[in-house]
Formats: structure tokens, C-alpha cells, sequence
């Protein structure tokens, strides 16, 4: 696997959706897994989005910078940015605005539309200290997916064993046969 067909492995719809963005940290690879409407409608019905009404891909590519901005801030253990805090106070406040209420218990917000259910769903991880001290970016270079580590142990590594981990496998037995080769 390459990071080039949207995939559901972080744990989580949000973690998946900021992850559209394959090497999010490495400019030269940098590239947009969901090019269009047509992708973006697959990938809410592959995340299993309630929602139905898609807005325009420029609001749902802010909303993804604005999540991976605060993701990025918390698992950097930094606090947001406060340009970053308000524009994500206005974010939420406009998606409980737009949600209707459910009609019957348990109450919850119904969203207008997949960002604002998206929103929703990152408020309430925002919110989850459990969850959100879960939440882990991947060690592979350049990758910059993130994941929730479910391990046993809290010490997952990478988005992906098969994709970032055979790389950081692969890597390090070339620099074991090189050094080995050299002595």
C-alpha cells in the first residue's frame, strides 16, 4: 500500500478523514486522496457517514487542515494556536447550529451535512481525554497519518504495519547488512 486510495485504518472517522491527505508531512509527496465530489461522496459512504448532503470540497479540505491543525497541536503536546481555537469554536458552534435533534432517546445531535458530522464527531473526540490520549501521528518520515492505538501496551508506531512498518523494517535491515557488510 501506497497512501493513494482512501483508506479506514486510523480507528476513527475524523483520524480517517484528516488522513486523506497522503504524506501529509512531506511537501514533495504531499497529495490529495480525494480529488473530487464523486470521491468524496465514496469515501463519507465508506466511513459510514449518516450524513448525505456534501458541501463543496473547499469547505471539507478547511475543515480537514483546521482537524489536522489541532491534531497535530495535541499530539505535539502544544496548545492550538489561538487563531486555530476560535476558528474551531465558530466550526462547532455552526454545526450544533445546523444539526436538528433526534426524535426519539438517546438525544443527540443529527447533522446537516457530512462536515458538520464530522465536526460533531471531532468535538466529541476532542472532548474524550480516553480516546484522545489514544490518538498517536506515525513515526514513518513524511507519513504523517494519524491513528487511535488500540495495543495492549500503548505502543503502536506506525498508520500501518504493512505500509509505514515494512518501510521502517526494511530500512533498518539495509542499515544492519550495510553496517554488517562494512565491517
Amino acid at each position: 500500500m501506497t497512501h493513494i486510495e482512501p483508506s479506514h485504518i486510523a480507528g476513527h472517522p475524523v483520524l480517517d478523514f484528516v488522513n486523506t491527505v497522503a504524506w501529509r508531512t512531506d511537501d514533495g509527496r504531499r497529495a490529495d486522496r480525494v480529488p473530487d465530489e464523486a470521491a468524496w461522496t465514496r469515501w463519507a459512504a465508506d466511513a459510514g457517514l449518516g450524513a448525505t448532503a456534501l458541501p463543496d470540497g473547499a469547505s471539507l479540505r478547511a475543515l480537514r487542515e483546521l482537524l489536522a491543525a489541532l491534531l497535530d497541536a495535541y499530539v505535539d503536546a502544544t496548545a492550538p494556536a489561538p487563531p486555530v481555537r476560535e476558528r474551531w469554536r465558530a466550526t462547532a458552534l455552526t454545526a450544533r447550529e445546523r444539526s436538528a435533534l433526534s426524535h426519539d432517546f438517546p438525544l443527540h445531535p443529527v447533522a446537516a451535512n457530512v462536515c458538520d458530522e464530522l465536526t460533531l464527531k471531532a468535538e466529541e473526540l476532542l472532548a474524550d481525554a480516553a480516546a484522545l490520549g489514544r490518538v498517536r501521528r506515525c513515526a514513518g518520515p513524511g507519513c504523517g497519518w494519524f491513528f487511535l492505538d488500540r495495543s495492549r501496551n500503548g505502543a503502536r508506531r506506525w498508520c500501518s504495519s504493512g505500509d509505514c512498518g515494512n518501510r521502517d523494517r526494511a530500512r533498518r535491515h539495509y542499515e544492519r547488512t550495510r553496517q554488517a557488510a562494512a565491517n
